[in-house]
C-alpha cells in the first residue's frame, strides 16, 4: 500500500517543476527569515525603544516557535491534509510577516515573530517531504540536491539582503518582502500540491494532547536555554536553571509518553531505521557547522575588521554560489552509486581544511579578500555534506515515514545550529577573557619594548596637538584597545581550530558506516544495519 501511495505522488514534466519551485520558495521564505533579521536588530531597538536583551527576543521567539512545530509537522499534515496544512502555514507566515512590519512595540513584534516561527517551521520540513515524494526513487538524490539549494543558500542570503534593506530602506521592509512571495506560494500550493492518503486522521479524543504539551515544554525550554544562556550567565541565572531542569524532565516524560501512547504526536518508532538514526546525528553535526560558521564569519568581519553588514554578508555569496554549483554534481555522483558515507567523509575533510585555513589567516588586519578561497572551501564542504546526509536519512523510508524522518532531521539540524551558536558564543566570551589576561600579564611596564611602544603611541598623539598627560592617557587607552582586539582574534582562531577538529574526529567514524555499494542499487541508497 505504501509503495502504491508513494508512486501516486510522483510528478512528471512541468507539474513537477512547478511543485519543486513552490517548495523551494517556501523553504527559502523560512530560512532567509532566520538570518535576515540579525542585521536589523539595532534599527529595531532604536525605533521601538527596546533594550538589547528585549530586542534579542525577536530572534529567540522565532526559533522557539520554529523548533516546537517541526516535530509535529508529519502528524499535522496527516490530521488536516498536507496541502491544507502547508497552505495554512504559508498564510500564517505571510500574515505574521505583515503584522511584524506593523508592530508598534517590542513585545508585539516578539509575539508575531513567535507565530511566524510556528508557520515557518512547517515550511522547511514539508517542503523536503513534498520534493522527495514528487521524484521517483532513483532520482531522490537529485531531489535532495535541489532542496539543498534553498537550505544552504538561505542562511547566506539573509545577512546581505538584510544589510541592503536596512542601509537603503526601513527595517519593516525585511518582513514586507515576504508578502508577495507568500501569496504566490499559497496559490501554487492550493493548485498543484497533492495530499497523500496513507493514513486516516485521528478523532479529537485520540489526539495526543499530553504529547503536544510535553513537546512544547521540552523544546521551548531547551531553545530558550540555548538562545539566552550566555547573555543570562548560564547556570548563575535561576531562570536558566529552572528551564534546563524542565527541559530534562520534559524530555524524559515526552519520550516515555510517545513510546507508550497508541496515537503519538511524534512517531519515535521510525528511528528504528538505521539510516535515519545516523542521518539524524549527522544532521545535528551539519547544523552545528552550517549555522556556527554562518554566525562566526559575519561576527568576526564586523566586530574585528569593521566591515558593514552588507559588506560582511557579500563575502558569503561566492561560497553560496559554489555550494549551488556543487549540488547537482553531488546528486549525479549519488545516482551513480558513490556511497553517501564517502562523500560525507570528504565533506568533513574539506570542512576541516576550511576551519584550519581560517585559524591560520586570522590577524587583526586580515583583508576581506583573504577570506575568498577559504569560504569557497566552505561552500564545497557544505555541498558534500548536505545532500548525502539527507539522502542517507530518507533513502529507505516509505510513505508516511518520509515526513516523520524529514521532521527528525530538520529538528536536529535546527537544534544543532542552536547548540553551535550557543557553544561558540560562550566559548568566545570565555576564551576572550583567558587571552586578555594572558596578554596583559606580558605588558610589564619595566619591559623596555613595552615602554618603547607606549612612547611611540604617546608621541603620535602629541604630534596631533595633545598635551603630554592627555597623550599618555590616550596611549594607554590605545594599547588597551590593541590588547582587546588581539584577544578577540585569538579567541576566533580557537573557534576555527576546534570546529575543524570536531569534523576531523568524525571522519573515521563516518568511514565505518555501512552503506550502498555499486551502481546497481538504485532504490536503497544507503542500507545501514
Amino acid at each position: 500500500m505504501n509503495n502504491l501511495t508513494q508512486e501516486s505522488l510522483v510528478e512528471y514534466g512541468s507539474r513537477r517543476v512547478i511543485i519543486t519551485i513552490t517548495a523551494i520558495l517556501c523553504a527559502l521564505l523560512e530560512i532567509v527569515d532566520t538570518t535576515i533579521v540579525n542585521v536589523a536588530l539595532p534599527d529595531m531597538r532604536g525605533s521601538l525603544g527596546a533594550t538589547l536583551p528585549e530586542v534579542g527576543w525577536v530572534i529567540t521567539a522565532y526559533a522557539i516557535g520554529n523548533v516546537i512545530i517541526v516535530p509535529m509537522t508529519s502528524w499535522l499534515s496527516q490530521q488536516f491534509g498536507r496541502r491544507n496544512y502547508y497552505a495554512a502555514s504559508v498564510i500564517l507566515f505571510t500574515i505574521c510577516s505583515f503584522l511584524c512590519g506593523n508592530a508598534n512595540g517590542i513585545w508585539e513584534l516578539v509575539a508575531f515573530r513567535f507565530l511566524q516561527g510556528v508557520g515557518g517551521g512547517a515550511l522547511l520540513v514539508t517542503s523536503q517531504t513534498i520534493i522527495t515524494e514528487s521524484y521517483p526513487v532513483e532520482k531522490r538524490s537529485m531531489a535532495q540536491a535541489i532542496y539543498g539549494l534553498g537550505v544552504i543558500i538561505g542562511p547566506t542570503l539573509g545577512p546581505p539582503l538584510g544589510g541592503y534593506i536596512v542601509t537603503n530602506f526601513q527595517w519593516p521592509l525585511i518582513f514586507y518582502i515576504n508578502i508577495p512571495i507568500g501569496v504566490v506560494a499559497t496559490l501554487l500550493t492550493l493548485q498543484f500540491v497533492r495530499s497523500p492518503k496513507y493514513a486516516e486522521k485521528k478523532s479529537m479524543r485520540e489526539v495526543d494532547w499530553a504529547g503536544i504539551a510535553l513537546l512544547a515544554i521540552t523544546v521551548g525550554s531547551l531553545q530558550y536555554v540555548l538562545e539566552r544562556g550566555q547573555e543570562d550567565d548560564w547556570f548563575n541565572s535561576q531562570t536558566i536553571v529552572i528551564l534546563f531542569v524542565t527541559a530534562i524532565l520534559g524530555g524524559f516524560f515526552f519520550f516515555w509518553r510517545e513510546l507508550t501512547c497508541d496515537h503519538p504526536i511524534v512517531e519515535l518508532r521510525v528511528l528504528k531505521n538505521g539510516n535515519l538514526r545516523i542521518g539524524t546525528l549527522l544532521s545535528f553535526i551539519l547544523g552545528f557547522g552550517l549555522y556556527g560558521s554562518t554566525f562566526i564569519i559575519p561576527l568576526y568581519t564586523q566586530t574585528v575588521l569593521g566591515l558593514t553588514a552588507l559588506e560582511s554578508g557579500a563575502l558569503m555569496i561566492p561560497a553560496a554560489l559554489t555550494t549551488a554549483f556543487m549540488m547537482p554534481i553531488i546528486g549525479k555522483l549519488l545516482q551513480r552509486g558513490i556511497p553517501q558515507q564517502y562523500l560525507v567523509a570528504a565533506g568533513m575533510a574539506v570542512f576541516f581544511v576550511y576551519s584550519f585555513w581560517g585559524y591560520k589567516i586570522l590577524t587583526p588586519d586580515t583583508g576581506s579578500e583573504s577570506f575568498f578561497w577559504m569560504l569557497i572551501a566552505r561552500g564545497i564542504g557544505l555541498g558534500l555534506l548536505f545532500i548525502p546526509i539527507t539522502a542517507l536519512s530518507l533513502s529507505t523510508l516509505k510513505g508516511q515515514e518520509i515526513g516523520q524522518g524529514a521532521a527528525f532531521t530538520g529538528m536536529m539540524r535546527q537544534l544543532g545550529g542552536s547548540f553551535g551558536v550557543a557553544a561558540i558564543t560562550t566559548f568566545l566570551t570565555r576564551q576572550n577573557m583567558v587571552h586578555r589576561n594572558d596578554l596583559v600579564s606580558h605588558l610589564d611596564i619595566n619591559n623596555p619594548m613595552v615602554m618603547q611602544r607606549l612612547n611611540m603611541i604617546k608621541q603620535g598623539f602629541m604630534a596631533k596637538g595633545f598635551v603630554a598627560d592627555e597623550a599618555l592617557k590616550k596611549a594607554y587607552a590605545a594599547m588597551d584597545g590593541m590588547v582587546t582586539k588581539q584577544a578577540a582574534v585569538l579567541s576566533y582562531m580557537d573557534v576555527f581550530l576546534y570546529l575543524g577538529i570536531m569534523f576531523l574526529i568524525c571522519i573515521p567514524f563516518m568511514l565505518m558506516v555501512k552503506g550502498n555499494k555499486g551502481k546497481g542499487k538504485k532504490i536503497d541508497l544507503g542500507d545501514v544495519h
